[in-house]
């Protein structure tokens, strides 16, 4: 039985107009099949790797959009923050505050807390840290203030500017001014 699949005849030639026998057949069409086989590996491997690359491309445009958005945003808060300076420093300014209508003040601050609402719910935030440690990277030290008191040595003595904050990254540090140890 094992012979009988090399008995057969097939009716085909060679290039050169000879008949072939049918083994030389089988291993003409074997040849065909291991090349095809390869030309579909190379194929396969090479619509994988195009695969690949539209995926990791796909990653990279959804990255750099998500970074152009933060960039869009940090410069847009940036042009915002001297509008809330302006606020800052009117409801610190106490006599002239106090002097204005109280309804007024009352809309005023309302308009105040409606901005600060929006923006905080986008990832700005405001931070005063007056009595706590000076730390280069959220402050910004503007004047230094004198003491004899080691423990308010190094701290913040007052906050001049507000120092924000959007989205965990400083967009500003705060302006302030610094206990030192009087010499």
């Amino acid at each position: 039985m094992d012979d009988e699949r090399n008995d057969v005849e097939f009716e085909a030639s060679d290039d050169e107009g000879g008949a072939l026998t049918g083994v030389q057949k089988l291993k003409e069409l074997r040849e065909k099949l291991k090349q095809a086989e390869k030309e579909k590996q190379e194929y396969l491997d090479g619509w994988q790797r195009a695969k690949a690359d539209y995926v990791n491309l796909q990653k990279q445009l959804d990255e750099a959009r998500i970074r152009a958005k933060t960039i869009t945003e940090e410069q847009f808060f940036d042009d915002l923050l001297p509008v809330l300076d302006s606020f800052y420093f009117a409801f610190n300014n106490k006599e002239a505050w106090e002097a204005v209508d109280a309804n007024w003040r009352t809309g005023v601050e309302y308009i105040y807390g409606q901005l600060k609402g929006i923006l905080e719910a986008r990832g700005l935030s405001s931070y005063d840290d007056t009595g706590a440690p000076f730390d280069p990277f959220r402050h910004q030290a503007v004047t230094e203030i004198e003491t004899e008191d080691t423990a308010q040595a190094g701290t913040i003595a007052a906050t001049l500017k507000l120092g924000f904050i959007y989205k965990d990254t400083v967009l500003r540090p705060a302006s302030v001014s610094v206990y030192t140890l009087k010499k």
